[in-house]
């Protein structure tokens, strides 16, 4: 499994696919899987059977995993995309973005 740059609660823009150009929070990712949920971008429509929490049942949408070959970090500074490098400050290894320099 590789170390994915992506972390829950990073701002991305999708770069590829049908939503190409969205922009949205990290809510989850899913490592073994290399995917992650996006909010607000990727809506399924998943039918639900009854059940006691939802007794009615029916049609619900909720975002579907993007891959995330598919997203890219947004920078904070420059609102653009940019890609994550890894450096070591004072003993800990942080993300950097690598068009501002900027701590992810």
């Amino acid at each position: 499994m590789i170390k994915l740059k992506i972390k829950t609660g990073d701002t991305v823009r999708v770069i590829a696919g049908d939503h190409k150009g969205l922009e949205g929070k990290v809510v989850r990712v899913l490592r073994e899987k290399n995917k992650a949920i996006v909010e607000g971008v990727n809506f399924i429509s998943k039918h639900v059977k009854p059940s006691a929490s939802n007794p009615q049942g029916g049609i619900v949408k909720r975002e579907a995993p993007l891959h995330i070959s598919n997203l890219a970090i947004v920078d904070p500074k420059t609102n653009e995309t940019t890609k994550v490098a890894i450096k070591n400050e004072n003993g800990k290894n942080v993300r950097v973005s690598k068009k501002s320099n900027q701590v992810l």
